[in-house]
């Protein structure tokens, strides 16, 4: 297949371009590098550009006759979100758009599309199963739930299909150390607390200790990069055979609390994990935890890389290679 990757300088778009790439796809990546890295995209053809440039977006496809599109171009800081709504709604939501429309013009009707469990808000039951109400707390949220109801409408109205994959807390690296987590500026608490513990951060701050959770932390679900990554593989299978839209939620189904973390990689590490406290973050609820189920069942999908900890030793091993 010759597969377009928006977003794939990214952190999980780049993991996604080089599993694709191992799988012998033909890949192009679109980005602007606003959030991403140019040597972290380590196969295939690169376009720097955005999903806002409607003549880069024309040009692309008229270069390509792609089977599919995977869109992870989006931005995903919750409290960025609450603070900025209108930067989250025209850049997902005018994005995607962009991104739709290019494709109904040049007859691709695959897309495999990155969301997330922040479209559920505050869970009224945990596990959480695909059935649970949709009540996001945040734009960020807001922006991924708006874009499933577009894809469902898209479907409908032009059979552009589509699979919608939720992400609870992608974490983790390549086995190899090859490729890792790189925001700026990191949010995301194992890299936080890794680099905490290497001495590149005075110390980990955690936000919020006073949470309806048994430690006071918030509690989240971490699934391995590589894991989130095969899912996305099954996606175009699916869609690839005929398969109609679909929509799933991809966790291990385990809860971890942030000190739980921090007590992971501190053994890892060898080193403790300096900590501050702070208050709670705006738009956090205090427990996701996933039912992945459904993609278990329909599919198979199992994670490789179960164990917070080696998701840890993962991240530990790129940490250390990027301190080098």
């Amino acid at each position: 297949m010759e597969i377009l990757v928006t977003g794939g300088a990214g952190y999980i778009g780049s993991h996604m371009v080089a599993m694709l790439d191992e799988l012998r796809h033909q890949v192009v990546t679109l980005d602007d590098l606003s959030c991403g890295y140019r040597d972290a995209v380590l196969a295939g053809d690169f376009v720097n550009g955005s999903l806002h440039d409607k003549d880069t977006l024309n040009n692309v496809f008229s270069q390509h006759r792609f089977d599919a599109v995977i869109h992870f171009a989006g931005l995903i800081a919750v409290g960025e979100s609450v603070r900025d709504p209108a930067k989250y709604y025209q850049n997902n939501l005018g994005g995607t758009l962009n991104l739709l429309d290019a494709m109904r013009t040049h007859e691709v009707n695959q897309l495999v599309f990155s969301s997330t469990a922040a479209i559920f808000g505050i869970p009224e039951y945990i596990p959480i199963d695909e059935k649970h109400p949709q009540a996001p707390i945040n734009p960020y949220g807001m922006t991924k739930w708006m874009t499933e109801k577009i894809l469902r409408d898209y479907d409908a109205a032009y059979g552009l299909r589509s699979v919608a994959l939720r992400y609870f807390n992608a974490a983790g690296a390549a086995p190899d150390a090859s490729l890792g987590e790189r925001h700026n500026p990191e949010t995301h608490l194992i890299p936080l607390a890794l680099r905490a513990a290497i001495g590149d951060l005075p110390a980990l701050t955690v936000f919020g200790t006073d949470y309806d959770t048994p430690d006071g932390t918030c509690i989240r679900d971490y699934i391995h990069i590589q894991d989130l990554c095969t899912a996305h593989v099954l996606a175009l299978k699916h869609l690839g055979s005929g398969g109609e839209s679909r929509a799933y939620n991809l966790g291990n189904g385990q809860g971890y609390s942030v000190k739980e973390v921090i007590d992971v990689a501190s053994r890892v590490c060898g080193i403790s994990v300096p900590v501050k406290f702070g208050p709670r973050r705006e738009g956090d609820p205090p427990r996701l935890v996933a039912d992945a189920s459904k993609i278990r069942q329909d599919w198979g999908w199992k994670p490789r890389y179960s164990e917070l900890k080696e998701i840890v030793e993962h991240a530990w091993a790129w940490e250390v290679k990027c301190h080098k």
